[in-house]
């Protein structure tokens, strides 16, 4: 894919991230856009939730994003453009629909704050830092592990790419969204 950069990094090891990016950008010449997709989801209950639970989906679901999200948006800070969108879900947007999901929904709460927090300084720029929350996608790791689920209900990663494609475009520039739900199921 054209315009498109792919690598291996550990995205919990904060310099070697910083490096990565900065690598990047000196191959481009510069970043327009940035989808952080890095995480993953435990459950658990608050009864059977460990601090230590907790501390591993802060640095899975929390610190790879900061990681990337830090570097990338400084470089768009100086060039005073760019869209960067983090991976949310509805249980850290919505904490009372987190049931089951304790240090995921705590994990992922974040992503909102950061968003909140770099839009504010990002005021009087176009650079824009979004969190997408998606329902569940339709992939192939989700079909196996949930067999029985109705996939119709789901949306397809396509979907999800066409709208940040649309949210990079010209035609987007006035859109200041922080959160982009992307519901099939509504």
């Amino acid at each position: 894919m054209e315009g498109v950069t792919w690598g291996d990094v550990d995205l919990q090891d904060e310099a070697k991230t910083g490096e990565w990016i900065q690598e990047i950008v000196t191959a481009a010449g510069s970043l327009d856009a940035a989808v952080l997709t890095a995480g993953g989801f435990a459950a658990g209950s608050l009864a059977n939730t460990s601090s230590s639970d907790i501390q591993r989906q802060y640095r899975l679901n929390f610190e790879t994003a900061f990681h990337a999200a830090r570097p990338v948006f400084l470089h768009m800070q100086e060039r005073r453009y760019g869209r960067i969108f983090l991976i949310g879900s509805r249980a850290g947007l919505h904490p009372a629909g987190a049931r089951g999901t304790m240090a995921y929904s705590l994990s992922k709460s974040l992503l909102f704050h950061l968003a909140e927090i770099l839009n504010a300084e990002a005021r009087g720029t176009n650079v824009v830092v979004s969190v997408v929350v998606p329902s569940t996608i339709d992939t192939p790791q989700n079909r196996q592990s949930m067999p029985d689920a109705d996939f119709t209900r789901w949306i397809q990663p396509g979907a999800i790419a066409d709208v940040l494609y649309f949210y990079c475009s010209p035609e987007a520039d006035g859109i200041r969204e922080p959160i982009l739900k992307l519901y099939q199921d509504a």
